[in-house]
């Protein structure tokens, strides 16, 4: 079989929209989130530390327009025919009013070679003035919607202090849908209190809505956060799978998650320096290698 996963990566799916090489390059754009600045709530997810995931974070970031220079550079020597994404990943990527972010997109598709947008973000804060901006500059460039969802069981989103439910995530992905923007949902493997059992049920949720593309990952249990506070003193309690256990529990997704949605990946890694758990001691290329080993054995 050529393709053991079943379904398409990030790469294939990518290209159904832009022919050619596509690198995401990272952008901060320094907003927080709806729960840490009162919002919604206060403290954020207790899971997150926003280091663990954006490289090179600060609280005060450079232009947007520098960043993404600064990257383009990197990249540019070795593949001089690139183009490129602009990721809006950390925190809440449009937690501000809609004429500052929209001049905050437009400044990163002015840069060269960006061809387009992805924009990370929760399911309850994509205002529709905003998506209409949004839908309109869709016209011109690639723009895609990637929504924290996390869980769809609203005791896990309470759990964690999400402040956010699972019918704000279906209402988002339909909108965003129906406005004719691709649209991806972001998933953690092992949030506390959730069995294997809970987990395969979130993604038969998914699976009901216009999905284009999921990312999964184990959750990582990082330091200088509540929860790694909160399972040090033993009032929560998460799965400690082995590199094989969640090898299991990912041929599992991937057979039962509808046949269209592409996979974007299975497992993040955070810095050696705040990770306290999993530390299976593999690159994201090598647990992938593993995993495909074990599809096409079976």
């Amino acid at each position: 079989m050529n393709n053991p996963l079943l379904h398409d990566d990030f790469s294939a799916f990518i290209a159904r929209y832009l022919p050619g090489k596509i690198q995401k390059l990272t952008v901060n754009a320094g907003l927080s989130c709806p729960n840490r600045d009162g919002k919604k709530g206060r403290g954020g997810c207790t899971y997150c530390n926003n280091q663990s995931f954006s490289p090179g974070f600060s609280a005060t970031p450079a232009p947007v327009s520098i960043q993404l220079r600064k990257s383009r550079e990197f990249f540019s020597k070795k593949y001089p025919a690139m183009r490129y994404l602009a990721y809006f990943q950390s925190y809440t990527a449009t937690n501000s009013s809609t004429p500052f972010l929209m001049e905050m997109f437009r400044e990163a598709l002015r840069e060269e070679d960006v061809v387009g947008l992805i924009i990370g973000t929760r399911p309850d804060c994509m205002p529709d003035d905003l998506l209409d901006e949004l839908r309109i500059l869709s016209r011109s460039a690639f723009v895609m919607i990637e929504f924290g969802a996390e869980s769809a069981h609203d005791r896990t989103l309470e759990n964690v202090n999400r402040c956010h439910t699972w019918a704000d995530t279906a209402d988002a992905v339909r909108r965003v849908h129906e406005a004719g923007i691709p649209v991806g949902l972001h998933l953690i493997m092992g949030l506390p209190g959730e069995s294997e059992d809970d987990m395969l049920a979130t993604i038969d949720e998914v699976n009901l809505l216009p999905v284009d593309i999921v990312k999964c990952h184990q959750l990582q249990l990082i330091r200088g956060t509540r929860l790694a506070s909160q399972v040090e003193r033993g009032e929560a309690a998460v799965i400690r799978w082995d590199v094989e256990g969640y090898i299991d529990l990912c041929c599992r997704i991937i057979h039962r998650l509808r046949a269209d949605i592409a996979i974007e990946r299975f497992v993040s890694q955070s810095p050696e320096s705040l990770l306290i758990y999993p530390r299976w001691g593999l690159k994201n290329y090598q647990f992938m290698n593993l995993l495909r080993n074990r599809l096409q054995q079976n």
